[in-house]
């Protein structure tokens, strides 16, 4: 296990997520949720699921105690640790590490923390009332490591696990609380039923289904793996913008990795929700296919044209028909010459 401070944050979330083409399969935005918990006498285990940072007010009081944004159990708990058992909102994944935050949490902090894994196949509502915190099945994904005061914590696996798990439990030793948990890992997507002469197609260009943002030119506003969350978002925070360029000729680009390779591709939508005054002139789609997991480079002659050049409009999804047999793995978005996109789909087979 390979552990970063908090000002390695960056490396980390490289490492994470180009090298390994992994994404956090947890947070509320991709489904994840609270299954159950030891405690939460303080704080709901829930928080830990927000996609934004922790925040703090120190004057505000609640009946319980002080307010926290984190997940926070009482004092002196009889048991050897605290857990929260969480279900991941992608189908299932590979896991190669985490981030614990326990920001604004300084005396009351977690002192150390294990992430335990496992698979259970019914995906019914009644499913999760299966998943108890004394499941055999549960297996170490993150051996327990020691946690600081109101700082960021990130635990690197030397590999990713060959296991996929979709449940997941941190035990938090002995108790105490922490803000944020994230868990990265490359996604298994489900196994589509979909055939050629389906209508609709399964959208690869999703984090549920395992597609991942892995290399993009400029991302000053909002990031790129936006592109790829379910939903059309709520504003112009969780879409990709890029800053306003100043150079004739310029563009900006995303590379993402699809879920699986495609057979046979429907639809491609672009969809420029609540960008209205910063929205890309023009845009266009390609696709490649690569083998293993190297990133295509952006200027690859392989890649072959889904969407030509095309006029965007503001606050819109913009559809385009291929109805083509094509076999990629990646496709290119480039915005012309700058702006924001809210996602991109690709409906394939």
């Amino acid at each position: 296990m390979r552990v970063y401070k908090e000002d390695q944050a960056i490396e980390f979330e490289t490492l994470v997520s180009q090298q390994y083409q992994s994404v956090e399969i947890l947070n509320n935005r991709v489904g994840g949720e609270v299954v159950s918990f030891s405690d939460q006498w303080f704080a709901d285990a829930s928080n830990l699921l927000t996609p934004t940072p922790a925040v703090r007010d120190a004057t505000r009081f609640t009946h319980a105690g002080a307010w926290y944004d984190g997940w926070e159990t009482r004092r002196h708990n009889t048991e050897e640790y605290d857990w929260v058992i969480i279900k991941a909102g992608v189908h299932a994944a590979r896991i190669i590490g985490c981030e614990v935050d326990t920001a604004y949490f300084n005396g009351n902090h977690a002192e150390a923390i294990t992430v335990q894994g496992l698979y259970h196949e019914d995906s019914s509502e009644q499913a999760k009332d299966a998943v108890l915190e004394t499941d055999s099945r549960w297996t170490d994904v993150i051996t327990k490591e020691e946690c600081g005061p109101s700082q960021r914590h990130f635990f690197l696996r030397d590999s990713l696990t060959d296991s996929h798990y979709n449940y997941f439990k941190l035990k938090m030793f002995p108790d105490g609380g922490i803000a944020r948990f994230r868990l990265y890992g490359k996604v298994v997507p489900p196994t589509s039923s979909v055939s050629e002469d389906s209508a609709d197609g399964l959208d690869l260009c999703n984090i549920v289904n395992g597609a991942v943002a892995i290399s993009i030119s400029d991302q000053h506003f909002g990031s790129a793996n936006n592109l790829i969350m379910p939903g059309r978002g709520h504003d112009m925070s969780d879409g990709w913008e890029t800053s306003r360029s100043r150079n004739p000729g310029h563009v900006d680009w995303a590379i993402i990795q699809l879920g699986r390779a495609t057979k046979y591709v429907y639809r491609v939508v672009v969809d420029t929700a609540h960008f209205r005054g910063n929205f890309p002139q023009y845009i266009t789609v390609h696709g490649i296919k690569v083998s293993g997991d190297v990133a295509p480079s952006f200027d690859n002659p392989g890649w072959i044209t889904l969407v030509d050049k095309s006029k965007t409009g503001p606050d819109k999804e913009h559809e385009y028909d291929i109805s083509k047999s094509l076999e990629i793995t990646h496709v290119k978005l480039t915005i012309i010459p700058d702006g924001g996109v809210k996602r991109v789909r690709v409906f394939a087979a």
